[in-house]
């Protein structure tokens, strides 16, 4: 037990340098939440504008280690003179709320906070399962669309996974759900006491709410991600989609990307 928690206290200081490390010179993003209750982050004044669309299930308020992690892959876009949006979900979303209706959200999002159109799209997983729709129904509201690790639809091993994660998260269990995640991701790591470190860790920093409606929200994307098939309306794609994935990735494996 002694070693554990030594480890526990190795690991948590290396987490919080590496934290520290992401924020140094990064510009402080302003938060705040849409008209249509979407929260986000924004980084930046450029005249050019970027929409990352997230992933989940976990309809989160941006802040703490996802926005440090997020922001330092899109630094040079800012040189470039790009305005970075990282937009969650709609809080409060009803019961039945599909992926369809998320990409009609973002599009309500882009025209009421974005003057109706950004230059660039960019979707990963969950975020990315939206985009397909966005890219269909809303080809008119970006320049450009980005689809990273994503499919047209999720495998079953992917959906179970997911449910499970947005269950325990929706009843308030998050370092369960760090930890599940841990052993579900990486089954054949095998260390003693490794995915409770993690789940102590993750959950406590990364899995939080921070709404009121967050239970129920995490529900919703949960079902809606276990009922998601993209194939219907990838035929209404008339504009070129960036897809990018790879061929270890289990949630949306290479053989649905080729097809």
């Amino acid at each position: 037990m002694r070693r554990l928690v030594a480890l526990f206290l190795v690991v948590g200081a290396a987490i919080f340098a590496v934290r520290k490390a992401l924020w140094m010179g990064a510009p402080k993003p302003v938060t705040g939440i849409s008209t249509s209750r979407m929260a986000y982050a924004r980084w930046g004044d450029g005249p050019k504008t970027l929409l990352r669309m997230p992933g989940g299930p976990g309809n989160f308020a941006p802040g703490g280690i996802d926005l440090s992690m997020m922001l330092r892959p899109f630094r040079r876009l800012l040189d470039e003179g790009y305005t970075i949006w990282y937009v969650m979900r709609k809080q409060g979303m009803p019961q039945g709320h599909s992926i369809a209706d998320m990409a009609d959200d973002y599009a309500e999002f882009i025209d009421s906070e974005l003057g109706g159109k950004v230059d660039v799209a960019l979707g990963t997983s969950y975020g990315g399962m939206i985009g397909f729709y966005l890219a269909a129904r809303h080809p008119d509201r970006f320049g450009h669309i980005v689809i990273a690790a994503a499919g047209y639809e999720v495998s079953e091993r992917g959906k179970d996974i997911d449910y499970t994660l947005a269950t325990r998260l929706g009843e308030g269990r998050p370092v369960e759900a760090a930890k599940g995640m841990f052993e579900d991701y990486f089954p054949q790591v095998r260390v003693p006491g490794l995915a409770w470190l993690f789940g102590q860790l993750m959950g406590r920093m990364t899995f939080r709410g921070g709404h009121p409606e967050f239970a129920s929200d995490v529900m919703v994307e949960g079902e809606a991600e276990v009922a998601f098939d993209a194939r219907p309306i990838l035929p209404q794609i008339d504009v070129p989609v960036l897809l990018i994935g790879g061929d270890a990735d289990f949630m949306f494996p290479e053989g649905y990307l080729e097809e």
